[in-house]
């Protein structure tokens, strides 16, 4: 991950929160409208820079593409993603929603794993999709445990 100043702005963590998202998702109808609101969700996250999509920034473990970079600024950390599946772009945004704008030990103390299940999604996406979730997760927990 690479430290940027210069990072696209996006709700979630602000004005979309976990609990908005636990909210919409617990008033779906099934996994199809689940899915629906995950893709979109991924619409309201602005593409990152083709200046920012280094190899450097890229997380492995994904199978698609995946960048993530991260600013901390007063302790409190703020993240930009962009990924070219959609519906790993709003996966990403389940994970920005849980972290942005908070501190090191707000992100450590989340329950990511409790997240995720009250969600339902997991046991519905494909296990690469899976490991690229936790592969995402595992980046910025590994970041910001430094």
């Amino acid at each position: 991950m690479t430290v940027s100043t210069d990072l696209p702005s996006h709700p979630f963590g602000t004005t979309i929160t976990p609990d908005d998202i636990l909210a919409r998702m617990q008033a779906s109808s099934g996994w199809e409208d689940r899915y629906r609101h995950v893709i979109q969700f991924g619409k309201q996250l602005p593409a990152l820079p083709e200046t920012l999509k280094s190899e450097n920034v890229k997380i492995s473990g994904c199978e698609s593409q995946v960048w993530l970079v991260q600013h901390c600024e007063n302790g409190y950390y703020h993240f930009a993603a962009d990924s070219d599946a959609r519906i790993v772009k709003g996966l990403i945004c389940l994970v920005l929603a849980a972290y942005e704008g908070k501190t090191a030990e707000q992100i450590l103390a989340f329950d990511i794993d409790g997240y995720f299940e009250q969600l339902g999604l997991l046991v519905h996406l494909s296990p690469s999709r899976s490991n690229g979730l936790k592969a995402i997760v595992d980046a910025i927990i590994t970041h910001v445990s430094r």
